[in-house]
């Protein structure tokens, strides 16, 4: 199979490039993860979820793939959270980091290769502050060091701003120890009951930017490949860190590629935890799949708005079964699913999914391709095509980390506990009783069974090799 060229919109550039990694035996990548004071809402995962599946595109076509996404678990909202609770904030921040970890691999997000937390390298940030200071592009004043915006002249580049159409005071209020109302924070003072580290300014902080501008370099380097994030963090956070990274490493290019994803709004309104409607994720898997939220995230390509509502959850549930049942029917006895195809090689990938994943993360498209080779499984009349087909299938599922379960698990495990509060040893039972009625000819009775059945949310589909069933 041919491998197209992968093309990606590059915010930097405003329009679509060929991906050309700086050494194709290695790829980097750096994606903002979040910061911990509360359960994560599902605006949070569609970045972590878009990611995932660039990841999954870039192992199947290179070597090496080194793919770093951050926590922030120092910061102003988690030390506000922390003292309301009156607990310490180490203890907030690890009690959230862990949730977040736990909802974003429910919805079948692999672990990045290296998850730094801010805290952890607040030595590299101090190292970075200094080198900044010593080339002119920071100033310490009244226990702040500021990073001085008008000595990086490349400074908007990313947000497409000039320097008299900014913002005044990203994070922190214009106050008289910044030489200018641009400058932002690169460290701050704390308070006897503020969390604090010891530096050459005193005890203080890290700034938002500068952390990630300290762990890219740990662990990706000077220059990276691909940056990602959401739409929102352009400005000013994406925008500081690179001017930080520029201006300390001496590099023109910190970041070759930029991605941003788009927003997810409920209803008119971006969702944030600010506005105060949010929905978690872990509240939406108390009542719909992994897979369901997962397939309804990968509905919108990933740079444009996505609109979070209850048709497009019903959406993706009617397709996910659409292609699920196209499995079911191709043999009970299917064992494997996509996870067996971890990492293989591209030529194992269908062309249809690989191609749309190659053009800017088109997953609306490769989504399309997956029904599209669901309809030919269904076509397949001897054993070897469906065979051929289903591999072909479950090949395409699992670069967009779907069809991770056996049709049958799928409909009779995979939905909510909620869905159902019957056992399936119940529901054995019940289909037994079905069976047994429809035999002596009692067709009433075997339809009140099966009418009390879908009562209580199971629907039952008799077919060749006996009936099956499927929770709703």
């Amino acid at each position: 199979m041919s491998q197209a060229e992968i093309v990606f919109h590059n915010t930097l550039s405003g329009k679509k490039e060929i991906f050309e990694p700086a050494n194709p035996e290695h790829v980097t990548i750096y994606v903002c993860g979040p910061t911990v004071y509360n359960f994560v809402h599902i605006g949070n995962a569609r970045p972590a979820v878009v990611f995932d599946v660039l990841t999954r595109l870039l192992r199947a076509r290179y070597p090496q793939v080194t793919y770093v996404s951050n926590i922030t678990d120092i910061d102003d909202k988690i030390n506000a959270a922390a003292a309301e609770n009156g607990e310490d904030i180490t203890t907030l921040a690890e009690r959230y980091a862990l949730a977040y970890e736990e909802d974003i691999s429910a919805l079948g997000v692999r672990v990045p290769d290296v998850v730094p937390k801010a805290t952890h390298h607040i030595a590299e940030i101090v190292d970075m502050i200094e080198i900044l200071i010593g080339k002119g592009h920071a100033y310490a004043n009244e226990g702040h060091v500021l990073f001085h915006v008008p000595s990086d002249p490349e400074y908007g580049s990313l947000a497409k701003r000039s320097l008299e159409d900014m913002i005044d005071g990203a994070r922190v209020e214009v106050a008289g120890y910044k030489k200018d109302p641009k400058d932002f924070v690169l460290w701050k003072p704390s308070t006897a009951d503020q969390p604090g580290w010891e530096s050459p300014w005193g005890r203080g902080r890290p700034g938002w930017h500068i952390e990630c501008s300290a762990m890219v370099k740990k662990h990706l380097g000077d220059t990276i490949d691909i940056h990602g994030g959401g739409s929102d963090l352009t400005f000013p956070h994406h925008e500081n860190e690179a001017a930080q990274s520029r201006c300390a490493n001496d590099h023109s290019t910190y970041v070759r590629y930029w991605l941003h994803n788009g927003m997810l709004n409920l209803g008119t309104e971006k969702m944030s935890k600010s506005l105060g409607n949010v929905l978690t994720v872990r509240n939406l898997l108390e009542k719909h799949s992994s897979e369901v939220l997962r397939y309804a995230l990968l509905s919108g390509q990933y740079r444009s708005l996505l609109t979070w509502s209850d048709e497009l959850l019903a959406q993706a549930r009617a397709s996910l079964d659409s292609l699920y049942q196209s499995l079911r029917d191709a043999g009970s006895e299917q064992s494997i699913t996509s996870a067996d195809f971890h990492d293989v090689d591209i030529n194992e990938y269908p062309k249809v999914v690989v191609d749309a994943l190659s053009d800017d993360l088109n997953t609306p498209k490769a989504l399309a391709g997956l029904h599209e080779l669901a309809n030919q499984l269904r076509r397949a009349t001897d054993t070897e095509a469906k065979n051929a087909a289903v591999h072909k299938l479950l090949a395409g599922g699992s670069l967009l980390g779907l069809l991770i379960q056996t049709p049958d698990t799928y409909f009779t495990q995979g939905q909510p506990s909620g869905a159902s509060s019957m056992t399936a040893d119940a529901i054995e039972a019940l289909i037994e009783q079905r069976k047994a009625a429809r035999a002596s000819g009692d067709y009433a009775g075997a339809d009140r069974i099966r009418d009390d059945l879908l009562a209580s949310g199971i629907e039952l589909e008799d077919s060749r090799e006996g009936t099956r069933w499927r929770k709703l």
